[in-house]
């Protein structure tokens, strides 16, 4: 592990070939060296996360619990962003970026009703996703595109609170935005039965979710429960790997077969198993789970290199630069086995 020196805690990460940068921070650099460079700008307003395309092109940064977010092409400032004040000081600003299957960069967010996406043109800011719309009570959050752009996740919350998780057909949704506002491609049957505390992508097919609580015992059902660990296939139509955990898992980011957990400290998790590959106890992460809360647990900063063999972890005066052991990145599943 390498730990790099900061002035000031990171706020965000994103690798930029071997250099990390903090776009929160105005574009602080630290390269291979470890040397902070200083930043380039300074924002006007108290951002505290951001979102990075995954072409690198386009970045979004915003109050995890504000209203407020700009828009950059590269270091230009392209357009001002907002959501609805409804609600908002209690869970995360929805927003992600994208590619669609066409190449278009897309902004996904909920400018107007906490309640309904939309999906714009990251340059032009052209809604594609304008039409009659009749959104159902759910609060979108913790928003993500798969990664060949056909799919959307939302892993936001109903009242009671509970956590839920929503997946979306985007190219179906281009025509039909109303769609938007069902329930998505996942069925209810065999569905989830615990609160979802986080999901992401593992790749086009699979995504893995993540549930708080305690685990079920004794007879088994084909539904998520309390306390585990999933991967949905959306080719099969239903949970092809279910574990049940005894930690929570906090903060997922997907690598191949495995996943970052972020929870207390970062973890790497066998997802067909629920295994704990590795851990580093000795660096520290907010203990947060879920996309909402009364009192604001900052979600933790981290990001892992695109070549998934480093992971980046702020901590209050260092960078902490993880090399994760070696893994083989998931193949195409076409027709996966369903779990018992």
């Amino acid at each position: 592990m390498i730990v790099l020196k900061v002035t000031d805690e990171a706020q965000s990460l994103a690798w930029d070939g071997d250099d990390l940068v903090d776009l929160v921070g105005g574009g602080r650099r630290w390269g291979p060296d470890g040397v902070e460079q200083p930043a380039s700008f300074i924002h006007g307003f108290p951002f505290d996360r951001s979102v990075v395309s995954p072409s690198g092109r386009y970045s979004v940064v915003y109050t995890e619990r504000g209203t407020k977010a700009l828009l950059f092409d590269g270091d230009q400032l392209v357009r001002e962003l907002n959501r609805s004040y409804y609600q908002a000081d209690v869970f995360d600003y929805p927003v992600t970026l994208g590619a669609l299957q066409d190449g278009r960069e897309v902004l996904v967010h909920c400018p107007d009703e906490y309640n309904i996406l939309e999906i714009e043109d990251a340059e032009s800011g052209e809604w594609l996703t304008d039409g009659e719309r009749d959104p159902k009570d759910v609060f979108h959050s913790r928003l993500a595109m798969s990664p060949g752009g056909t799919h959307l996740l939302s892993a936001g919350w109903v009242w009671h609170p509970h956590g839920v998780v929503e997946v979306f057909d985007l190219t179906s949704a281009l025509t039909d935005p109303a769609l938007l506002d069902g329930q998505g491609v996942l069925p209810a049957d065999p569905g989830i039965a615990g609160e979802v505390a986080s999901a992401c992508w593992l790749d086009d097919d699979r995504l893995a979710v993540a549930t708080v609580g305690e685990p079920r015992d004794g007879e088994e059902t084909p539904d998520l429960g309390p306390g585990e660990l999933g991967v949905w296939s959306l080719s099969a139509g239903g949970w092809i790997h279910r574990s049940k955990v005894d930690f929570c898992i906090g903060t997922l980011i997907a690598r191949g077969d495995t996943v970052v957990s972020l929870y207390g400290h970062p973890r790497l998790i066998d997802v067909t198993t629920g295994a704990v590959v590795a851990e580093w106890p000795t660096v520290k992460v907010p203990q947060r789970d879920g996309s909402y809360g009364v009192t604001h647990i900052p979600t933790p900063v981290a990001a892992l290199h695109p070549d998934g063999t480093r992971l980046a972890v702020a901590q209050p005066d260092t960078i902490a630069v993880i090399t994760l052991p070696e893994f083989t990145v998931a193949g195409n599943r076409v027709h996966p086995p369903i779990a018992e």
